[in-house]
């Protein structure tokens, strides 16, 4: 097959694949992959596979198809497909929550020479790194990454970029309790979807109506909550994205469970859960089991919902576990069991001081309860009515980190 009808066949599957044709698609592709011999078609078409695979859920195969794009790149002796194609292997180990993996990849992304790494894909080598920051729960890299990614954003006028990083930023704020701001950041993606999105995707639009579901849903508006994600799950749906689908389904039981309603939240757990570990999504499976032991908890059923912990906690391997001993603690402060309370007393304070999740002015702990929060230049956190009050310039942490011993 030459460089022409490489480049014909690459094209009718992404007509295929644009019209929801996926299997089609990824039939016309792979008929290219095997008979083709043109090395750029080659590389183009493992992009394609590369998208396609991640959007559908199938992330072993993303990642298989990463691995030869970069075989293919370096027989191009090309550093932008090197670097692209290093892209697409950190976002395959992010999407299978290898997240130590996809800091090292995007590392190796940044440090590739001669590349335009500083221009059209810096932005989204940092908004992957923020990403498996996030899962890792180290929130002040988390935060750096994504900040990051937006002045790429803002520099290139890049909206749509600007719209991913603004879902990733509502939900890092979901996670560490300032419930306002992550309600802001995906009602701004949304409003970049409808003023600059009539070409794009529509996954843009689901993304961003999910990211808004889960934040109406911890402020507590139950009904606005439901209304994004029936509309998100709408469009997960028509394209076959299952993994926006299982999230969806994670976001309805949290709703029937906000709203008590346990006997309709349960399935909706077990759906989430099922394809959740189909794909290999383990932080989504740990959220589920979470939702599940919540559930158990309100049913007074105590062993059940350590049941679920326990499951949750042999999934959370080298991800945060804050979540898991907080709400273990809750439970065995309520069976009265002290050494067992005792034990997730320390693991979670130890957890808040690893992550850095507590305020340098007050000393509480950050993502105990819904705290209007502001981040300084350096992207430590705090309670903004700490800042408000104490009127200070510097930050308090680096300050303190910055201190040599003896001079304390």
């Amino acid at each position: 097959m030459g460089q022409d009808q490489t480049k014909q066949q690459i094209e009718k599957g992404l007509q295929l694949y644009q019209s929801n044709q996926t299997e089609k698609a990824l039939q016309v592709w792979t008929k290219v992959l095997e008979k083709s011999s043109d090395l750029m078609g080659r590389f183009r078409v493992l992009g394609c596979l590369v998208t396609a695979h991640s959007e559908m859920g199938r992330y072993k195969e993303m990642l298989k198809f990463a691995v030869v794009q970069i075989d293919t790149a370096r027989e191009l002796e090309d550093a932008d497909f090197l670097l692209e194609s290093y892209l697409n292997l950190a976002r395959s180990n992010e999407k299978l929550c290898e997240f130590h993996k996809t800091i090292s990849y995007c590392k190796t992304c940044l440090g590739l020479p001669g590349t335009r790494a500083g221009a059209q894909l810096g932005g989204q080598v940092s908004l992957s790194m923020g990403n498996a920051f996030l899962g890792l729960s180290v929130f002040q890299k988390a935060l750096e990454s994504f900040e990051k990614a937006l002045r790429y954003a803002h520099n290139n006028d890049d909206a749509m970029l600007e719209c991913r990083v603004c879902c990733s930023l509502g939900s890092f704020y979901a996670q560490v309790k300032d419930y306002e701001k992550a309600l802001f950041f995906p009602c701004k993606a949304a409003e970049l979807v409808n003023n600059y999105g009539k070409g794009w995707s529509l996954k843009y639009r689901a993304m961003s109506q999910y990211h808004m579901a889960v934040a109406y849903r911890l402020l507590g508006r139950l009904g606005s909550a439901m209304e994004c994600c029936e509309e998100s799950m709408k469009i997960a749906l028509q394209h076959g994205d299952r993994p926006l689908q299982a999230l969806c389904l994670l976001c309805f039981a949290d709703i029937h469970r906000s709203r008590g309603d346990l006997e309709t939240a349960f399935p909706r757990y077990d759906s989430a859960m099922s394809i959740m570990t189909e794909i290999g999504n383990r932080l989504g499976q740990v959220q589920a089991l979470l939702g599940v032991a919540k559930c158990w908890v309100a049913r007074k059923a105590l062993d059940k919902a350590l049941d679920a912990i326990e499951r949750a906690q042999d999934l959370a391997e080298e991800l945060s576990q804050l979540k898991l001993h907080c709400l273990s603690e809750s439970i065995y402060r309520s069976k009265g069991l002290q050494r067992e309370l005792r034990a997730h007393v320390v693991r979670f304070h130890e957890c808040v001081e690893e992550t850095e999740l507590y305020c340098g002015l007050c000393g509480e702990s950050i993502g105990e309860k819904n705290s209007r929060l502001q981040a300084l230049p350096c992207s430590h956190i705090f309670h903004l009515r700490c800042l408000q009050n104490n009127g200070t310039r510097s930050c308090p942490n680096c300050r303190r980190s910055s201190m040599k011993p003896g001079f304390v």
